[in-house]
């Protein structure tokens, strides 16, 4: 889920503009951050672990001089949240050095690492170093050498490596994570998981890469390759459910749109009779707006999200953990008293956090609490890039919906079906990752999944 982010624009501070596409994609990871430059001679790096407002001052992007950058927001799931594996991470090959930031989760990690020489010093522990360091092993030039590892490489990735006077962007053959290109000024261009990224710094939405794409970009143009492969497309179908912000763009439809559209399924599949609707901030807003319009229901704000509890170093007491979803929600008593409320939210994971939304709408008042949630049950944990938890931890594998209703102390629980979301998308069913929602992969080896069974 990590945020990553490409700049080539001669003539241009390509820090600053890395830094304000990553502010963008800040809600794709908020472990760590970091951004290299070269000015067509040297690569320069920071990264540190927090925030981008608290690594990043003008000091420090002011010594981050150069036209081509690479930037990285980091989540993890392979690999711990320690700085040694935070990005972008700085490689050094007889043909030049390189910087290189990823976003996704291979599957077959262990057998690429035995392959690296014996020599390889690993000093983080993330597969993103493992694909990196594959390509220093490899042979040739910088785009032989990237597309040789796609061949070898399973699993998601999306990726933007920059040497010293190029940038390259490629994306696996599945095209499980987003990855997209712009174009900036003249003969500039911006690479970023999302479009929205592009679109806060002034690029102009071109295209998005396809699967199995590699693109290079030089002082000579632009060239793209794309591997050929029998492999499926399988855009992950929780960019448009949670991940994705809700004004970017996917497949020429926006992410607001789409959810949009699930709140309308939600309601034809489940209406019910109440007084209002509500969402769970803020993923969820879109889906709640459309269950309203399709349900004839008005639309209410019935929790206020404090914004600015987010990920911090500092930790609650247990006083203050115990009060749970109250530290980042607060009720709208006035819009919930006497009130019999539809809630709608994107998912259900482990269902820690839904019974005391519930329970909070009902301390201020709500009558009656409908939950309507714009995805299928998540039965089954995600092994390319999402914490996603375990099958003993997913209450959807676990528990019949009427038993996740007792469980959650609603009065009714709806969540839309597959082909409801699928529709919602606008897009092929066989082109989208439903693993966690249907246990059906791509290409994920046997034994990759036995490893995640019990976490």
């Amino acid at each position: 889920m990590c945020g990553i982010t490409g700049i080539y624009a001669p003539g241009h501070d390509a820090a600053r503009l890395a830094f304000f596409a990553l502010y963008a994609l800040q809600h794709r990871g908020q472990e760590s951050a970091g951004i290299a430059v070269s000015d067509g001679g040297t690569i320069k790096s920071h990264r540190e672990m927090g925030l981008l407002s608290a690594i990043f001052d003008e000091e420090i992007l002011s010594d981050l001089t150069g036209y081509i950058a690479c930037g990285h927001t980091r989540y993890s799931t392979s690999g711990s949240s320690i700085v040694v594996n935070a990005q972008p991470l700085l490689e050094t090959t007889e043909i030049g050095d390189f910087s290189f930031a990823h976003n996704g989760n291979l599957t077959n990690t262990d057998e690429l690492r035995d392959t690296l020489a014996p020599t390889t010093i690993l000093q983080a522990s993330s597969d993103s170093e493992v694909l990196a360091k594959l390509i220093v092993e490899a042979e040739g030039s910088m785009m032989e050498r990237i597309v040789t590892v796609m061949h070898r490489a399973r699993g998601a990735y999306s990726v933007v490596l920059c040497t010293r006077d190029e940038l390259y962007a490629f994306r696996d053959p599945w095209g499980v994570r987003p990855l997209c290109l712009g174009t900036y000024g003249d003969g500039g261009y911006v690479a970023a998981s999302e479009s929205c990224a592009l679109a806060t710094v002034g690029a102009k939405f071109e295209r998005e890469l396809a699967p199995g794409e590699v693109v290079r970009i030089h002082k000579g143009g632009v060239e793209s390759i794309v591997m050929a492969t029998t492999e499926r497309k399988a855009l992950c179908m929780f960019e448009y459910i949670y991940f994705a912000r809700p004004d970017s763009t996917l497949n020429g439809k926006t992410i607001y749109m789409a959810r949009y559209a699930m709140g309308r399924e939600l309601a034809k599949e489940y209406p019910v009779e109440a007084d209002v609707v509500m969402a769970v901030p803020d993923s969820a807003i879109p889906g709640g707006i459309g269950y309203a319009a399709e349900s004839g229901l008005p639309y209410i704000e019935g929790l206020i999200k404090n914004r600015y509890i987010g990920r911090t170093f500092i930790s609650p007491d247990q006083s203050m953990r115990d009060r749970g979803v109250q530290l980042k929600f607060n009720p709208v008593v006035e819009n919930l008293k006497d009130q019999r409320v539809v809630v709608v939210d994107d998912s259900i994971v482990r269902g820690t956090t839904t019974p005391r939304i519930v329970q909070l709408l009902r301390d201020a008042g709500a009558q009656e609490v409908h939950v309507r949630v714009t995805s299928p049950p998540i039965k089954h944990p995600c092994y390319l890039g999402v914490d996603m938890a375990t099958y003993d931890e997913l209450i959807g594998a676990n528990y019949s919906v009427e038993e996740i209703r007792k469980k959650i102390g609603a009065d009714t629980l709806g969540y839309l079906s597959l082909e409801g979301l699928v529709r919602a998308t606008g897009r092929d069913e066989k082109e989208m990752c439903l693993g966690c929602l249907t246990g059906t992969y791509p290409n994920v080896p046997a034994a990759h999944r036995n490893r995640a069974l019990v976490g």
